[in-house]
């Protein structure tokens, strides 16, 4: 007990006294890693699949509106854990920090379980509403069976790795993941292409490695005086819910919105065929690959804001908010650039024959590069909300991104522009997005200096 009371000592006087830009960078490291190795292996997926036919990254593309759904709800249990165990170690207090922890991570195994049961019982009726065509609809069904059985495990991993990065133990968290995503690399084409399992292969080889991946996380909570998983502590109280609500609401928001978006926007593309969803797919991967590094980014930010925040030490906290949006504005801004620049090169690595396909897809991924450089800032500013508690903007700001702009910009845009108007909704909801973001993060540095 001494030596765990030591050890948690040191990361305090760590976490408020060393420079912000050398805590956030160096806790951004691993995360980083980590996002871009989820990132390659959901794209590897993608890219695997597309050398089949036009229906599999299409089926791909419908799934990740499943994805985004479990993933919002897992980053609710592991964000708003996770805040409440950053802020209660900066407040010295390892009790509540101990059953919130357990709170979180098996309420998510339980939610998963009964959600993976329910996508058994009505997986077609999923798969429609998921925007899947009748011609898409083998493929995907294909697909989504083991993915709903490894839902429980890839919820509960996310809030794992979420505990444990805002506890500053980034880089134990990203030894699971990547040991996993590693594994669905090496997997891939094996189960794809030498067992000729397809589309199904993809799907069973990222079960296995999610599966892996929450092994290895769950023996390694407790390392570098980390907050240990007990079913002792799991003590289901309104107060601890509360909590996790506070803190979760805005990743809810933020994901269960997307994975509506994403679903619209398929039901939508899926009138002008199964190229459209295909191309769709393959951008969304592509964009979600390079925002991995800004999320990466912003995730070295938030136990630095939360343990600064919980110790009452605001400057900082400002400080360490605008180092991550300069940092992640220049990156965005390179980014645009490099993707307008060799669009059609990025679309063609998935299908270099299908010439349809390359001329719709650069096209949505140039759209996405004029305001592509807004999308650090957003991300900061929402990271910087959740982690002060500003649940109300935070909640709103992150819904607004992939949820109702994006759904506002598809409406309007299909209505008068059709099929060009779907792929640069996006775009359009970004740049609306960031005029929301920049009076919610002048408030909110306001009211702390206040």
């Amino acid at each position: 007990m001494q030596n765990t009371s030591q050890a948690q000592d040191k990361k305090f006087l760590m976490m408020t006294t060393q420079p912000v830009e050398k805590l956030v960078s160096r806790l951004a490291v691993p995360s980083i890693i980590t996002m871009m190795i989820s990132a390659i292996y959901n794209m590897a997926d993608t890219f695997y699949v597309s050398r089949i036919d036009i229906q599999s990254p299409a089926a791909v593309g419908i799934i990740f509106s499943y994805m985004a759904f479990i993933q919002a709800i897992a980053f609710f249990f592991g964000q708003g854990s996770a805040n409440y165990i950053s802020r209660a170690l900066g407040a010295r207090d390892r009790e509540n920090a101990l059953l919130i922890a357990s709170t979180g991570f098996f309420t998510s195994l339980i939610v998963g379980i009964i959600i993976a049961c329910l996508g058994f019982l009505f997986m077609d009726e999923i798969l429609r509403l998921l925007g899947s065509t009748q011609t898409i609809m083998p493929y995907a069904r294909a697909y989504f069976k083991y993915i709903l059985l490894g839902t429980p495990f890839i919820m509960s991993s996310f809030v794992m790795n979420n505990q444990m990065r805002f506890q500053g133990n980034a880089f134990i968290s990203m030894l699971g993941i990547t040991a996993g995503a590693g594994l669905n690399i090496i997997l891939d084409p094996i189960f794809i292409f030498t067992f000729g399992l397809g589309v199904a292969g993809a799907s069973l080889a990222t079960m296995i490695s999610q599966c892996v991946s929450f092994v290895i996380l769950l023996r390694l909570t407790s390392q570098r005086d980390g907050i240990p998983l007990s079913i002792k502590n799991f003590k289901p109280k309104f107060a601890h819910y509360k909590e996790i609500t506070a803190g979760g609401l805005p990743a809810l928001g933020r994901q269960g919105l997307a994975s509506i978006s994403v679903a619209y926007m398929n039901q939508l593309a899926g009138a002008y065929g199964d190229l459209a969803i295909a191309a769709i797919s393959i951008v969304t991967r592509v964009t979600m690959f390079s925002t991995s590094i800004v999320l990466g980014f912003g995730q070295g930010f938030q136990p630095v804001c939360g343990f600064n925040y919980g110790a009452r030490k605001f400057d900082r906290v400002k400080r360490a908010f605008i180092f991550g949006v300069t940092v992640t504005s220049l990156y965005c801004a390179l980014l645009s650039v490099i993707g307008y620049c060799f669009a059609e090169r990025i679309i063609a690595l998935f299908r270099p024959d299908d010439l349809e396909l390359i001329a719709l897809g650069s096209k949505a991924l140039r759209y996405e590069c004029l305001v592509y450089t807004t999308v650090g800032f957003v991300t900061m500013s929402n990271m910087f909300l959740q982690n002060t508690r500003k649940t109300l903007r935070a909640t709103t700001l992150s819904a607004s991104r992939q949820g109702f702009m994006l759904a506002l910009a598809l409406y309007i845009g299909r209505k008068f522009f059709g099929l060009m108007g779907i792929i640069s909704a996006q775009p359009v909801a970004d740049g609306l997005t960031f005029l929301l973001a920049v009076p919610f993060a002048w408030s909110g540095l306001r009211e702390m200096k206040e």
